[in-house]
């Protein structure tokens, strides 16, 4: 096919991911960030094989392995009675059936790894969107300083809030859950428990509570993510959470669960926000991936793997077909799996007990056949 001029809007995992997929497979690719630069917010991002697979294709696998932890097991444990209720291995024997392992990683080091392998003239910062024109003349951007973008093709991957989704289906609100998140990292020096190697969730009396905790930076730290019901309607990944109120959350649990909060010192605390799955993801020449089209509960671990995939898959179709098929292909071809994820994520039973995980961690976005 012949080289496209690619916009996308947002320089998230998702954005970085599917610029440089397609200039690898020979587009011109640019990103259109709002943010004023890259900062280490936020904390992990949970790669699954399926996930480092794709980014093994891109190239950048030796990079995210230098910082990135590789958990042994995944493992379900009760929250009363520390009954161990499935353990699935992630590490070598995953790499075996899949071609990759689960790899947990703080998310500036996963954006890091992709910008460098890219441009740097490829990212352009402290761009905002103003206005999408989506006639069929070809897709183009105002940008709020009046600038007007044109591009073959222009990508929304900007999130939950998505500009782009919102010029193409009408503005709408995410679903509040229900559910806040705490999240914490601390020095797995300061803990004295089993298991600190390998992802753990450890089940509540009730679909709310729970905590998982699982290595970050090779080993050196715990993340710690848990929720809880509660009205509380924040989502920033910045706001401070109190400790002792994460601790006296999970009082009741298990004293090996209760032990992983006990050296917390600063937590973050956000609101969970879904939307329900879409039967479209495009109009004409401007397509959505990622949390722009799907976003999802992160019961799964799955959030940053389907934008990762949906870059890829994306990327290939647009390098094999004509716009408007490649658009119609790549819905075709991710559409269902992604569903499947939400609905699964936000069900909340995934691995509870010993189940059937090729059908997500032996995914490969390089080979998946692309829809008709």
């Amino acid at each position: 096919m012949s080289k496209l001029s690619i916009v996308i809007v947002g320089g998230g995992v998702g954005g970085l991911t599917a610029a440089l997929a397609l200039r690898k497979l020979g587009h011109d690719a640019s990103i259109f960030e709002q943010a004023s630069q890259f900062t280490r917010v936020g904390a992990d991002i949970n790669l699954t094989p399926n996930a480092v697979r794709a980014l093994d294709g891109l190239g950048i696998g030796d990079a995210i392995r230098a910082t990135a932890a590789r958990p042994t097991y995944r493992i379900s444990r009760t929250w009363d009675t520390g009954e161990e209720t499935s353990r699935l291995p992630m590490g070598d024997e995953a790499e075996k059936l899949y071609g990759a392992p689960q790899l947990t990683i703080h998310r500036a080091d996963i954006l890091k790894a992709l910008t460098d392998s890219l441009p740097a003239d490829c990212i352009r910062f402290g761009q905002r969107v103003q206005a999408i024109d989506t006639s069929a003349k070809g897709p183009s951007l105002t940008m709020a300083n009046g600038e007007i973008i044109k591009a073959d093709v222009i990508i929304g991957a900007d999130g939950i809030h998505s500009i782009v989704r919102a010029a193409l289906f009408g503005p709408d609100k995410p679903e509040f859950t229900g559910l806040i998140a705490f999240r914490a990292v601390v020095p797995q020096s300061s803990l004295s428990v089993p298991n600190l190697d390998a992802f753990t969730k450890w089940w509540g009396p009730t679909p709310d509570r729970q905590i998982v905790t699982f290595p970050l930076n090779q080993g050196r730290e715990t993340f710690v993510f848990a929720t809880k019901e509660q009205d509380w309607k924040h989502e920033s990944w910045t706001t401070d959470g109190d400790p002792e109120e994460l601790r006296a959350t999970y009082a009741d649990f298990y004293p090996e669960a209760q032990a992983l909060l006990a050296p917390v010192s600063d937590v973050k605390k956000s609101a969970l926000n879904v939307r329900n799955p879409m039967k479209s993801w495009s109009s004409g020449a401007v397509v959505l991936l990622g949390d722009a089209c799907h976003p999802m509960m992160p019961f799964m671990a799955q959030g940053a793997g389907m934008a990762i995939e949906d870059a890829v898959v994306l990327a290939r179709a647009l390098s094999e077909r004509p716009v408007t098929q490649a658009v119609a292909a790549y819905e075709a071809a991710r559409l269902d799996r992604t569903a499947k994820v939400q609905i699964g994520s936000r069900g909340n039973e995934w691995l509870r007990t010993d189940g059937n995980v090729d059908w997500l961690y032996g995914y490969d976005a390089w080979t998946a056949p692309l829809g008709a």
